[in-house]
This record gives structure tokens, sequence and C-alpha cells, in this order.
């Protein structure tokens, strides 16, 4: 059985990620219906990526040597203050929103350095398929019907509703964390160049681990190569191509949350820790999956297209919990607590600083290379890759841990 601190963090992050999500949908669609600018859009979409990549370095460090749970406790109070401001002070003009975007982007990303440095510590590392599985199934759901709910409340009551359910959000959020019974020795600097030092000690750390040199590099070149298939392909294939509606094309995003949902389910009902066993198996299975995207394109299926996508989706969200439980699971139990936040901040600056470039060039392609093409050539490239990694590094992954203890034994 999971303990009362994973269930006192689970919740507290459900409560949170309700109420982000509710204000997620809001903002986007206040911008719109204030400029109909397309630009505009963007522009908030930058506010929230470009100050994450360039604190979360600093937020590693700070995550490594501060209390990790008071972070997490007053980082939420804090948003709930600032959001709560907002509102008592109608600061809802574009420019106000943008700097507060800025700054939720920047306490964000300290809240991450915390939960990625303390969370392995909640439950025993056997259990940390489970706990991952549990966290992402009620994250999923709360995706599924977030987006229904948040266009509900802002038609009901506006960007203020939504901000202000947000706010408290953020309060529930903190008052379950304070119950947590986490203990974090704080470590002050003592001149500023230990800031700097710390940096490079985590560096250090990762290029001196053979085995996370081996999963984060995997794991970067695969978000590169597939993550244009969903932000991009999907939706130009579905729209343009297939000429689908907009209701067909949500639903086919959402038989992908529920094959993702199922998969979250079956580790945390029944596979649990014997998952990361299933990596590569998944893995492949995965990619097979996407080549049914490349075939629906084909005027042989057109009467079936719509068919296929539901049926590619629904089992590639599935077998794609198969490959990410079980990744974040083995990277959780190899980094050791000393430098774990200063490794997720770094790992999450490199997969969201790597994901706009395969963006980049896969959209030009997709107006000078026909489409099923492409998404074959992409699927072709990251099975190469994986066939690489399997034959050289099997071991590697299938064992990692072992070599990181050994390192601070």
């Amino acid at each position: 059985m999971l303990n009362k601190n994973f269930w006192l963090y689970a919740i507290g992050r459900f409560v949170s990620q309700i109420g982000w999500v509710i204000q997620d949908i809001a903002v986007p669609l206040y911008v719109l219906d204030k400029t109909g600018s397309g630009t505009m859009m963007g522009l908030f979409v930058i506010a929230e990526l470009i100050p994450r990549l360039l604190v979360n370095p600093l937020a590693g460090v700070i995550g490594d040597r501060y209390n990790r749970k008071a972070l997490m406790v007053w980082l939420d109070i804090a948003r709930g203050v600032l959001l709560f401001g907002v509102i008592a002070f109608n600061l809802l003009d574009l420019q106000s929103l943008l700097i507060v975007q800025v700054i939720m982007s920047m306490m964000g990303s300290f809240f991450s350095a915390g939960i990625s440095g303390m969370f392995p510590d909640l439950v025993k590392k056997e259990q940390l398929a489970q706990a991952n599985s549990i966290l992402q199934s009620g994250g999923l759901i709360i995706r599924m019907v977030g987006p229904v709910v948040g266009g509900v409340i802002y038609a009901l009551g506006g960007i203020k509703l939504a901000i202000l359910i947000n706010a408290v959000s953020f309060f529930g959020s903190g008052v379950f964390e304070t119950f947590i019974e986490y203990h974090w020795k704080t470590k002050k600097f003592s001149r500023i160049e230990e800031v700097w030092s710390d940096m490079r000690e985590g560096f250090r750390f990762i290029r001196n681990s053979r085995s996370l040199i081996v999963l984060v590099s995997f794991a970067i070149i695969l978000n590169t190569l597939l993550n244009p298939v969903f932000v991009v392909v999907l939706p130009y294939v579905s729209r343009v191509i297939l000429g689908l509606s907009s209701v067909q094309f949500g639903s086919i995003q959402t038989a992908a949350t529920v094959g993702a949902l199922a998969g979250n389910i079956i580790i945390a009902g029944k596979l649990k820790e014997s998952s990361e066993n299933l990596l590569f198996k998944a893995l492949f299975a995965q990619l097979i999956c996407l080549f049914l995207l490349s075939a629906a394109t084909h005027p042989y299926f057109e009467e079936i297209a719509y068919l296929m996508l539901l049926g590619t989706f629904i089992t590639f969200g599935f077998f794609n919990t198969l490959v990410n439980v079980p990744l974040m699971t083995k990277l959780q139990k190899a980094v050791p607590n000393e430098v774990r936040a200063r490794f997720f901040s770094a790992f999450e600056t490199a997969i969201m600083a790597t994901t706009p470039l395969g963006m980049a060039v896969i959209g030009p392609l997709l107006d000078i290379v026909d489409v099923s093409h492409l998404v074959a050539t992409l699927v072709i490239l990251s099975l190469m890759a994986s066939i690489y990694y399997y034959i050289n590094f099997k071991e590697t992954v299938m064992n990692v841990g072992t070599e990181t203890r050994e390192m601070i034994g």
C-alpha cells in the first residue's frame, strides 16, 4: 500500500492541476476574444517557455540546497496570493497578464525542482512505478475533463472566475503538502560562487554517469523525432489531408489519452515494478503503431482513415505509457538524492529546448514532402535509433541505478 505522504502529495497535486487546467483553457480564449491575434497567443506561449528555460538550472540548485517541502508549500501559497492580487487589483489587461505569465513560469520552475527532488523519497523504490502511474492517471483524467469544465467556467464567469478558481486550488494544494512528513537539511550559500559550483557539479555527475548519458540522450532523440508527429503532423493530417471535423480531431486526441489512462491503470494495478522490464518491447510496439498514421493518408484507406487514426492513437497511448513510466522510474531510481533536483531541471531544460527544434524542421517540410513519407521517415529514424540503443545499451538501460549508487557509495 502506498503511504500517507504519497496520497497527501497526490491529492495536493490533483487539486492544483484542476485549477491550472481551467486557467489554461480560459487564458487563450480571453486573449483571442480581446485581440483575435494568433501572434498574441504565441507571445503568451513564449512567456511561459523562455523564462522556465532560463531559470531551470538555478532552480535545480535551489531544489538540492533548500528545504524541498518548504519550497513546494510556499510557492503554492505565493502563486495563490499572486492570482488573488490579479483579481483584487483587476490586473486583467493583456500586458499585466503577460507579466503574470512570466512570473508564474519562473515560480513553476522552482516548484518543479522541489517536486523532482522530493517525490522519489516519498515512496519505496519498488513502488515508484505504481506511484508514477497513479499520478499520471489522475493527471490524464483531469486533462480529459478539465477543458470542458474550463470552457463552461469561462462562459459563466469569464477570466476572473477561472483565475479565482486557480488561486484557490493553489492554496488547497499547499494545505495538503503542509502535512507531508519530509526532512531535508538546508545547505545555505556562503558565497555566490557556490551557485556556479553546484551547477557544474550537477552537470559533472551526469557526464560521468554512462547510464544517465544513455537514458537522457535516448529520450531527447525520441522526443525530437516524435513530438512533432503529434503537435504538427496530426493536426495537418486530420484537417488538411483528411478534412476531419474539429470534433473528430478532438476525439483522436482523446483516444490517445484513453489509451494512456489504460496503460497507467495496468501499471498501477498489476504490473507495478515489473513494468520496467517491458520498456523496449513497448517502445517497438508504439513505433509500429505509428506506421498506421502514414498508411491512413493513402487514398486506399480514405473510407476508414478516421477509424484507423482512432485505433492507432488508443494503442499508441497505451504503449507510450509503458515506455514513459518505466523510463521516468529508472531515472528517479538512478539519480541520488543530493543532485536529483539539478538533474531533473537539466533534463527538463534539454527536452524543452529540443522540442521546438523538431517542430521548426518538420513544419516547413509538410509543404514540400508527402506527409505519409514524412511520417514514415520519422518513424523509421526513431526505429533505427531504438534498435541501436537496444543492441548497444540494453543492459545499461535495464540495469540503470547500480552504476550511480556505486559512484556515490
